[in-house]
C-alpha cells in the first residue's frame, strides 16, 4: 500500500490532472508552512500537498493497465471504487478526517484589510487586491496563532498550570494584539521566512506573549489586569471585559520605569471604544476623534500630535443569535486597510477571526492544546512553528456569537483620517442601525476621556453630573458595560 506523505515532506513534482481539480485550498499542518523550503513555499506547496496526498490514496484504488485488459470486469468495479474515493475526497470529509481545512472557493476572500481573488492565481491589477491560493495561505499562515498551552508556571495562586477548556477569549485576544504589534514594527505585507535567522523584532513579539510574568502580555499578567472586570483562573470571560483587561494591562506596562524606552513597552495608544455621545444607554458606540488625539498626546507625553494607536470596539449585536442586519457591516469591515479582525466565534468557545469568504468567517482556532515554550527576545534561532497554522477554518458568519470585539490599528494621523472616512460611510449604509459611529466631539458635560489619566488608553472623566460612586474604577459606571444594538 502507497503510504502517505510524511509532515513537511516536499511533494511530488507532477500531481495528477484529478488533483488539480478542487477548488479549495488546503493547508495541511499548523507547522509544514514555516519549515517548507522556499520554493515549494513559491510554487503554491499547501495545493502540491493536497495533490500529493490525493495522488497517494488513489492510486491504491486504480486499476492496473495490464491487469485491466486481462479482466474486463474486475477493472470496471475498480474504476467505480475510484469513482466513489473521488468523490469522498473532493466533497471535503477526507480532508476533515486529515485534520485540514477545506475552507475556501473561487470567491475573493477579505483577510485583514486585503482581497485574495482566489480564482486567478495571478496578481490583480487592482493595487488593493492579490492573486491566487498561495498568497493567501502564505499570509494566512504568517499570523501569529496562540493557543491553549500546557505545563506553563502556574498562574497566581490558582495551581493551573494549563488554559485549556476556558483560555479561549485571552488567546484570541492576544493574537489580535500580536497582529497589530506584527503591522506596527514589520507592516502589513511581512511574511513568515522558511528558514531562520529570524526578524529580531518578530522574535521580540513572540517573547511578549509567553506563559510567564516575566513576559509582558502572558496570559498571567492579563488575568491580574483583568481581576476587577471578573478575569480568573479557570473562568471564561466575555470580550467587553478582554479589552478592559488589555487597557488596565497597557495602563500599567506604561507605568513601569523599567519598561520605559524598552522593548517591552506597548508601542501604540489604545483606544477602548464604548458608550455614545448623548450617554444613551444601548446606543452604538462612538469613535470621538478628540479623544483619539487627545490619547495620542498622551502616549507621546506632549512631544508630537499624533502616535499610532490601537482601537479596540466591544458590541452585542444581539440577544442569543447576532441580527442578520449586522452581518453585511462586519463584513465590511475587513475591508479596511486598518482591519485586525475581531474576537468572536461560537457561544462560550472564541476564536480570532481574521477573514471573510463569501457569508463565512475564517479563523484562528486556540483550542488547539500545546506545550508551553519559552521563546527569548534575542534567540533568532528559536523554533517558532507553535506560532503559527497553515489550516483555513471556518464557519457561517450567522452563528457566530453577538458578543464580539472588532480591532483596528491606525499608524499615523492620515491612517487614522482614512479609518474614519471609511467608518463613517460604513455608517451612513447602515440604514440606522450602525455598528458604531465617528463624531469630531463629545459635550462638556458628557465627556469621555479624562484628560489627567495620561496613559494612552481611553477613560470616562468624572463629570458634574455623574455619582462617583458609581465609577468601577476604569472612570466607566459599572451598568454601562455593554451595548446591545
Amino acid at each position: 500500500m502507497t503510504s502517505l506523505p510524511e509532515r513537511g515532506a516536499a511533494p511530488p513534482s507532477n500531481p495528477t490532472p484529478s488533483s488539480r481539480e478542487g477548488d479549495a485550498a488546503v493547508a495541511s499542518s499548523s507547522s509544514s508552512t514555516s519549515s517548507a523550503p522556499e520554493e515549494q513555499r513559491k510554487d503554491g506547496g499547501p495545493k502540491q500537498c493536497k495533490a500529493s496526498i490525493l495522488s497517494s490514496v488513489l492510486t491504491i484504488f486504480e486499476p492496473d493497465q495490464d491487469q485491466s485488459s486481462r479482466s474486463g470486469g474486475h477493472a470496471s468495479g475498480s474504476y467505480a471504487w475510484s469513482r466513489v474515493l473521488r468523490r469522498f475526497v473532493g466533497g471535503g470529509s477526507m480532508w476533515r478526517f486529515l485534520g485540514c481545512g477545506k475552507a475556501l472557493t473561487a470567491a475573493d476572500v477579505q483577510f485583514l484589510g486585503k482581497c485574495y481573488k482566489l480564482s486567478s492565481e495571478e496578481s490583480s491589477s487592482d493595487s488593493d487586491s492579490e492573486g491566487g491560493h498561495a498568497a493567501f495561505l502564505e499570509d494566512f499562515s504568517s499570523r501569529i496563532w496562540i493557543t491553549y498551552r500546557k505545563g506553563f508556571d502556574a498562574i497566581s495562586d490558582s495551581k493551573l498550570t494549563s488554559d485549556v477548556n476556558w483560555g479561549c477569549m485571552v488567546r484570541s485576544s492576544q493574537m489580535l494584539v500580536a497582529q497589530a504589534l506584527i503591522f506596527h514594527h514589520l507592516g502589513r505585507s511581512w511574511r513568515k521566512p522558511a528558514q531562520n535567522p529570524s526578524n529580531p523584532e518578530y522574535i521580540r513579539i513572540l517573547h511578549l506573549f509567553g506563559d510567564s510574568e516575566a513576559c509582558a502580555f502572558s496570559i498571567h499578567n492579563l488575568l491580574q489586569a483583568g481581576k476587577s472586570y471578573g478575569l480568573a483562573a479557570g473562568s471564561w470571560v466575555g470580550p467587553y471585559a478582554m479589552c478592559r483587561a488589555w487597557q488596565t494591562l497597557i495602563r500599567t506596562n506604561r507605568e513601569q520605569p523599567e519598561v520605559i524606552n524598552r522593548n517591552e513597552s506597548f508601542p501604540m495608544a489604545l483606544y477602548v471604544v464604548s458608550g455614545d455621545e448623548d450617554g444613551e444607554r444601548g446606543g452604538a458606540p462612538v469613535v470621538c476623534i478628540d479623544v483619539a488625539a487627545q490619547l495620542c498626546y498622551d502616549f507621546n507625553k506632549d512631544q508630537s500630535a499624533w502616535s499610532p494607536i490601537l482601537l479596540l470596539v466591544p458590541l452585542v449585536l444581539g440577544l442569543d443569535k447576532i441580527n442578520p442586519r449586522y452581518i453585511p457591516l462586519l463584513k465590511e469591515t475587513f475591508t479596511f486597510p486598518q482591519s485586525l479582525g475581531i474576537l468572536g466565534g461560537k457561544p462560550g468557545a472564541s476564536t480570532y477571526i481574521a477573514g471573510v469568504q463569501d457569508d463565512r468567517a475564517l479563523y484562528l482556532d486556540p483550542h488547539e492544546v500545546q506545550l508551553a515554550v519559552n521563546i527569548a527576545s534575542d534567540n533568532l534561532e528559536a523554533d517558532t512553528s507553535s506560532y503559527h497554522c497553515s489550516t483555513v477554518r471556518d464557519m457561517p458568519l450567522d452563528l457566530i456569537d453577538p458578543s464580539l470585539a472588532i480591532g483596528f490599528y491606525c499608524r499615523d494621523k492620515d491612517d487614522f483620517d482614512d479609518f474614519c472616512s471609511r467608518a463613517s460611510e460604513l455608517a451612513e449604509q447602515a440604514n440606522g442601525a450602525p455598528l458604531f459611529t465617528v463624531v469630531q466631539s463629545v459635550q462638556p458635560s458628557k465627556q469621555m476621556y479624562n484628560q489627567d489619566d495620561g496613559s494612552g488608553c481611553s477613560g470616562y472623566g468624572v463629570s458634574d453630573n455623574i455619582d462617583t460612586e458609581d465609577l468601577d474604577g476604569s472612570g466607566e459606571t459599572g451598568e454601562d458595560e455593554w451595548q446591545i444594538l
